[in-house]
C-alpha cells in the first residue's frame, strides 16, 4: 500500500526525531500511556480467564450419574473456623475399573485419606482431637483437583457397602456445591454447578472488568492524540506543500503504529511482570495457580494487535480537519467542536440503562452491556461538556486567570477532557460502589452451636451419642432439640445441637468429636452456613478496593501524561503569552483551573451517575443504602481526585517554567 510505503515511514521517522528531547518526551508519554493501557487491559483479562480455569478444575467434585457406572461418589463439606472443607467420598463399584480422580496418583484405597497442600498443613499443625477430618493422610492432591493453592480438600477411599457412599445426602439450596448425594458415575467429569455464589463472582469480575477497562480504553485512544496540535501543524504544512491526503495518513498511522507498537510491548512486559503480584491476591478463598492468570500466546498476541488498532484508529480519527483544510489549521483556527447530540445520547443512553435494570433486573449479558453502555456515554458526552463549561466560565470570569482557563475550555475541548476524563469516569466508579452493600448477617442459628438435622424417630438416639462423645472428647456442651433451619434435613427431621462453651477451640475438638455421627452430614453451625455470602462479602470490599486503587491510580497517570504532554503541546503559545507580559503565576493559575473546573462539575455529575446506576442495579436485587461506609468511599475518593489533578498540575510545571523560558517563538 503507498501510503505507507518507505518514503512515509522515513517522513514519519524524520518528523519524530525533528521534535528534538521534547518531541521524544511527548512520544514517551504516548507509549506510557499505551503501556499502562495494555499492562492492565491483559490483567482484567487474566482474572475473569482465572474464574474460569478455577471453575473447570473443581466441576469433577459435581458427581453425573451415568447408565454404565464403574465407582460411586459422594460429596460433603465441614468446616475450620469458618472455612470450608471439602470432603469426596470415592468408591470402586466391584468388578469395575475405576478412573483416577483429578490430582490423585492412583485411586484411594479403602480408608486412605488424600489431602491438599493446604488442608494437609493443618492438619500438621493441629491436634488429632481437632482434625477437620479423620485418619493420617495418605497423599497429597495435585494442582488438578484444587481451584486455588490455598483450598481444604480431602479425598477418602471407601468400599462400594460403606454408609458413606450409600446413605443418601439432602443438598442444601443455601451451600451449592457443598453437598453431593452418593452418585454412581462412569467418569470424573462431573457437571458445572449452576447457581449459587458462583454466578456472583463471575458477575462482580465482570463489573470490575467494565469499571477498569473503559478508563483504560480512553486512556489508550488518548495516547494517539497527545501532542496533536503540533501534529496537525506539521501534517497542514505538508499538505499545503502538495503531500497527498492518503500520504498524510499515511505518516500519521506509521506514527501511530510504533507508539501503539512499542507500548503495547512494554505493556506486555509489564503483564508478565505484575502476573505474580496478581496471583497472590486472595479472592474467592484464596491466592491464584499463575498459569491461571496467564492468558496464553494467541490472545496475548490478539490483545496487544488490538491495543495497537485502537491507537492507530484513534490517531487516524483526527485527521479530518488536516485533510479537508489544512490552511485552517495552519492559521490556527478553532473547529466547530462538540455537538449537543452526545448529550442527547447520554441521556437516551441512561434511560435505556433504567429500563433494563427495571424489567430484566441487575445480571445477564444485556444488564451489563447497558452498564458498560452507559460507562461509556460518559467519554462522549465528556467533550461537549467541557465546550459548555469553557462557554459559561468566559462569560462569568473576572480574573485573567480565569478568562484564559475558559477561552482554552472552549477553543480545545477535547483536549481539556483528555486530561480529565481519568478522574472523571473514577468518580462514576466512585459513586457506582458507594451505593452498592453487602449484608451476610443471619437471623438464626448461633456461632457457637453445632447442629445436625435427624429424622424425628432418631432424635432421642443421637441427642445420647452426641452428649457421650462430647463428654469422651472433654467438650462442655448443652444438648438440645429445635426447628431453627441451621442443618438441612429431610422434611420429618429435627434439629440436634449442642450449645459448646469455651470458644473457638473447644468447638473444633467439638466438630471432630461428632464428626461421623451421622454418615450423611457433618455438624454445622449458621456460620457454617453462610459462609458462601461472608466470603463474598469480604471479598467484594476487596475487589471494590483493588477496582478503585486501579482507576483511581490509571486516572490520576492519565491526568498527569495528559496535562505534561498538554503543555508540550501549547509551548509555542505559552511563549507568545510570557513574551506579552503574562507573568508565570497567571499562566498556571489558568492551567490549574483549566483542569480543576471541569473535573469539579464533571466528576460531580459522574459520581451522581454512577450512584444512579448503582442505586438502579441494587433495587433490581431487592435492597438499596447509603450508609457511613459509602459515604467514607465518596470522601477518599474525592480526595484523591482532587489531590490527584493538583499533583498533575504539580509535576507539568517545569514543563511550564521551560516552555515560558524560550528566548521567542518559532513557527514548526
Amino acid at each position: 500500500m503507498r501510503a505507507l510505503d518507505r518514503t512515509t515511514w522515513a517522513l514519519a521517522w524524520r518528523l519524530t526525531r525533528a521534535g528534538g528531547r521534547t518531541g521524544l518526551l511527548a512520544t514517551g508519554l504516548a507509549v506510557a500511556a499505551a503501556a499502562v493501557s495494555t499492562a492492565l487491559l491483559l490483567l482484567c483479562v487474566a482474572m475473569n480467564l482465572g474464574f474460569q480455569h478455577r471453575e473447570d478444575r473443581t466441576d469433577w467434585r459435581n458427581p453425573v450419574k451415568s447408565s454404565r457406572p464403574v465407582a460411586v461418589q459422594a460429596t460433603g463439606t465441614t468446616f475450620h473456623r469458618g472455612e470450608p472443607v471439602t470432603v469426596v467420598d470415592v468408591a470402586p463399584l466391584p468388578g469395575r475399573t475405576a478412573p483416577t480422580p483429578p490430582g490423585l496418583a492412583r485411586f484411594p484405597a479403602p480408608g486412605e485419606l488424600w489431602v491438599s497442600p493446604a488442608l494437609g498443613a493443618l492438619l500438621d499443625r493441629l491436634p488429632a482431637d481437632r482434625h477437620p477430618v479423620p485418619g493420617t493422610p495418605t497423599g497429597t492432591l495435585g494442582r488438578a483437583a484444587l481451584a486455588h493453592p490455598d483450598e481444604l480438600v480431602a479425598v477418602i477411599g471407601h468400599r462400594s457397602t460403606d454408609p458413606e457412599v450409600t446413605a443418601p445426602r439432602e443438598p442444601d439450596p443455601r451451600r451449592t456445591g457443598d453437598v453431593a448425594s452418593p452418585t454412581r458415575i462412569a467418569s470424573f467429569t462431573g457437571a458445572p454447578l449452576k447457581g449459587g455464589m458462583r454466578g456472583m463472582y463471575t458477575l462482580l469480575a465482570r463489573l470490575a472488568t467494565i469499571l477498569v477497562v473503559v478508563p483504560l480504553l480512553v486512556l489508550g485512544a488518548s495516547a494517539a492524540r497527545l501532542s496533536v496540535s503540533r501534529r496537525d501543524q506539521r501534517l497542514a504544512a505538508l499538505r499545503l506543500i502538495g503531500a497527498t491526503p492518503g500520504r498524510t495518513a499515511g505518516m500519521t498511522a506509521a506514527e501511530a503504529l510504533l507508539t501503539g507498537t512499542a507500548g503495547a510491548l512494554f505493556g506486555a512486559v509489564g503483564y508478565a511482570v505484575l502476573l505474580l503480584a496478581a496471583a497472590s491476591l486472595p479472592i474467592a478463598g484464596g491466592s491464584w495457580y499463575p498459569a491461571d492468570l496467564w492468558i496464553g500466546g494467541p490472545l496475548l498476541l490478539a490483545m496487544l494487535g488490538g491495543v495497537v488498532v485502537l491507537v492507530v484508529v484513534s490517531a487516524l480519527a483526527g485527521l479530518r480537519q488536516v485533510v479537508v483544510g489544512p490552511l485552517g489549521v495552519a492559521r490556527r483556527s478553532r473547529s466547530r467542536g462538540a455537538s449537543a447530540v452526545r448529550a442527547l445520547v447520554f441521556v437516551a443512553v441512561v434511560g435505556v440503562y433504567g429500563w433494563i435494570t427495571k424489567k430484566h433486573g441487575s445480571n445477564g449479558v444485556v444488564a451489563l452491556s447497558a452498564f458498560a453502555a452507559v460507562f461509556l456515554a460518559l467519554a462522549v458526552i465528556g467533550p461537549w461538556a467541557v465546550r459548555l463549561l469553557g462557554r459559561i466560565v468566559t462569560t462569568v470570569a473576572k480574573r485573567p486567570a480565569t478568562l484564559l482557563a475558559g477561552r482554552r475550555l472552549l477553543d480545545d475541548p477535547k483536549a481539556a477532557w483528555r486530561i480529565v476524563s481519568g478522574l472523571t469516569l473514577a468518580g462514576f466508579v466512585a459513586g457506582f460502589f458507594a451505593l452498592l452493600t453487602m449484608d451476610s448477617t443471619l437471623p438464626f442459628g448461633r456461632p457457637d452451636r453445632l447442629a445436625l438435622a435427624v429424622p424425628e424417630h432418631h432424635v432421642t438416639q443421637v441427642r445420647t451419642l452426641a452428649a457421650q462423645r462430647l463428654h469422651a472428647a472433654g467438650v462442655t456442651a448443652v444438648m438440645g432439640v429445635d426447628d431453627d433451619p441451621v442443618a438441612q434435613g429431610s422434611v420429618d427431621s429435627r434439629q440436634v445441637t449442642a450449645t459448646v462453651f469455651g470458644g473457638p477451640t473447644a468447638l473444633d475438638r467439638a466438630r471432630t468429636a461428632l464428626t461421623g455421627l451421622l454418615p450423611d452430614q457433618y455438624p454445622v453451625t449458621s456460620t457454617d452456613v453462610n459462609w458462601s455470602e461472608n466470603r463474598f462479602t469480604r471479598d467484594f470490599d476487596t475487589i471494590t478496593q483493588v477496582v478503585l486503587v486501579v482507576t483511581f491510580t490509571v486516572a490520576i497517570t492519565s491526568a498527569g501524561i495528559t496535562a505534561a504532554a498538554a503543555v508540550l503541546d501549547r509551548r509555542r503559545t505559552y511563549a507568545l503569552l510570557h513574551l506579552a507580559g503574562t507573568p508565570l503565576r497567571v499562566l498556571d493559575a489558568a492551567r490549574n483551573r483549566e483542569m480543576l473546573i471541569p473535573v469539579t462539575v464533571l466528576a460531580g455529575g459522574a459520581v451522581a451517575a454512577g450512584l444512579l446506576c448503582g442505586g438502579s442495579m441494587m433495587v433490581a436485587g431487592g435492597d438499596s443504602s447509603f450508609d457511613a461506609h459509602g459515604a467514607i468511599v465518596l470522601a477518599v475518593c474525592c480526595a484523591a481526585g482532587v489531590g490527584g489533578i493538583l499533583a498533575a498540575g504539580g509535576l507539568s510545571r517545569p514543563l511550564l517554567r521551560a516552555a515560558t523560558r524560550q528566548a521567542g517563538a518559532r513557527g514548526e
